[in-house]
């Protein structure tokens, strides 16, 4: 009976996920936008999500808060036109949006919090007319089916149906891949359920299930997915998370949150949560011809990341070394 209304649950999110897709159009032109265009790139948006997650990581919220508040800044971006320097107030709106509808009210960031620690340059009132803003242009309410939906009900089916290997299937290990993937706005183009089903099979092949890859043929049939279209989207999945297993990718580091806490920033902190022991910059690193404000006007333009950090689960361990040797040997054959 539970494997019966898991699969009921599955069919429901797979009608209604399309509600909730940005509209293809709108993301197309972002991707066509070049950087001396006074409108959003998709380097531009891409840079502003990696400042997502290295929020989402640092403020200790879940991953389903970063996955909706991208969900929201794209559906957003791919409806209106802005100017990149009003992105990070739209980008921290939807973040705020995002946690107040997935976090505890205990673990909620006070608004002025977010917009310090995300050295943004605009007021609570800023924010405030924004979010109302992006409530009313995609009639946000509560909820958005996304790939972390179906990420989630696939690993419960495999889970339920499945008696091989249980432990070597990490949702934890998908989510820190979700993230990486929705780094690239190309990925918004993927239906949310063969996005999931994508990173669900190439940890399967991973850890070579056939148990669980029987399972994941079984979804796809229920779904009634197309082969080329899933294979087209693995494809792009296996390359996103190779280019981050590859030796040669700059790969994010926590400790660069440090751009977002200075020792003056946390000096000024009220808030009950620590800031982590992390460094901070040294005030004599400031350049004496530059003002701090002048540096924030630089970070927070909207061409530029806050950080490179996109968190510990950006790191190697959750980019599996299979496809690193797989990438080294295409390199030597080539």
């Amino acid at each position: 009976m539970d494997a019966f209304k898991l699969m009921k649950e599955l069919r429901v999110n797979y009608e209604q996920e399309v509600f909730y897709q940005p509209k293809e159009t709108g993301l197309s032109l972002i991707e066509s936008t070049t950087q001396d265009d006074r409108r959003i790139s998709a380097k531009c948006r891409d840079a502003k999500v990696e400042d997502l997650w290295s929020l989402t990581s640092f403020f200790g919220y879940r991953t389903q808060t970063f996955v909706l508040a991208v969900n929201l800044l794209d559906r957003f971006l791919a409806m209106m036109r802005i100017q990149p320097k009003h992105l990070s107030c739209v980008s921290l709106s939807c973040l705020d949006m995002a946690a107040r509808v997935t976090e505890d009210e205990c673990n909620l960031t006070s608004t002025d919090e977010l917009i310090r620690i995300g050295q943004c340059r605009f007021t609570v009132s800023d924010l405030g007319r924004m979010e109302k803003i992006v409530a009313e242009k995609l009639n946000f309410k509560s909820k958005a089916i996304t790939a972390l939906t179906f990420l989630h009900l696939y690993h419960r089916i495999a889970l339920s149906h499945s008696t091989d290997r249980k432990e070597s299937l990490s949702l934890e290990k998908l989510e820190a891949q979700l993230k990486a993937c929705l780094c690239r706005i190309s990925f918004s183009k993927a239906k949310p359920s063969i996005l999931a089903l994508s990173l669900l099979r190439q940890e399967i092949e991973a850890i070579q299930s056939e148990d669980m890859l029987e399972i994941a043929y079984h979804i796809q049939r229920h779904l009634k997915i197309a082969d080329g279209e899933l294979l087209l989207w693995s494809d792009r999945v296996a390359q996103c998370l190779s280019d981050y297993a590859s030796p040669e990718c700059s790969k994010p580091n926590h400790r660069k949150l440090q751009w977002i806490v200075s020792r003056r920033t946390a000096q000024n902190l009220h808030s009950y949560r620590s800031v982590p022991e992390l460094p901070t910059i040294p005030e004599s690193c400031w350049d004496e011809s530059e003002s701090e404000d002048s540096c924030e006007d630089a970070m927070s333009s909207g061409e530029e990341s806050l950080s490179s950090s996109l968190g510990s689960d950006a790191e190697g361990p959750f980019f599996p070394l299979h496809l690193r040797r797989q990438k080294h040997r295409q390199y030597l054959h080539t």
